[in-house]
């Protein structure tokens, strides 16, 4: 598959975050509708931070600013309660177009420039198209765990299939 294929996977699942939270309240956004106690803000911002920033602007691109805004966040699950909704889906877009122009001058064959050695135990994404693919993945995983949020709370589905 090709690097503009790819891209374009992703791209659709981006769009699918979105969409599935378009016309949901704030109050709706920050409310948590499983036992595990997320809302769709706290999922959209760990999708920004913990798979945007961290995945392409720090493993990709090894950029140690990317780095130290992890760190000041602390746990991208728990949004403060005081950040506007709209600051959260923003922050989303924002490290969207950061990992683009990163992924827009990036060989998919080359190894990350960086890669957070011990965290995740002996394995490792040898490719930054290893990363891509692991991006995409856990988007859409997320992406689905925001549509099951959504029908549970106003009952409204993203692709529904009749007939």
């Amino acid at each position: 598959m090709s690097h503009k294929h790819l891209l374009g996977a992703l791209d659709a699942q981006r769009r699918h975050v979105l969409g599935i939270l378009s016309g949901l309240t704030a109050e709706d956004l920050r409310r948590p509708v499983l036992p595990s106690g997320w809302s769709c803000l706290d999922l959209v911002n760990h999708l920004a931070l913990d798979v945007e920033l961290f995945w392409f602007r720090a493993v990709v691109a090894g950029q140690p600013d990317a780095i130290a805004e992890l760190d000041v966040v602390g746990d991208a699950w728990r949004v403060d309660p005081n950040l506007p909704p709209d600051q959260v889906l923003a922050g989303y877009r924002t490290q969207i177009e950061h990992a683009d122009a990163v992924l827009a001058t990036t060989s998919l064959d080359s190894a990350p420039a960086w890669w957070p050695d011990g965290l995740f135990g002996d394995w490792r994404l040898a490719t930054n198209g290893e990363v891509l693919l692991h991006v995409i993945t856990e988007t859409a995983c997320h992406a689905g765990h925001l549509d099951a949020a959504r029908e549970l709370l106003d009952g409204h589905q993203w692709l529904v299939v009749t007939g």
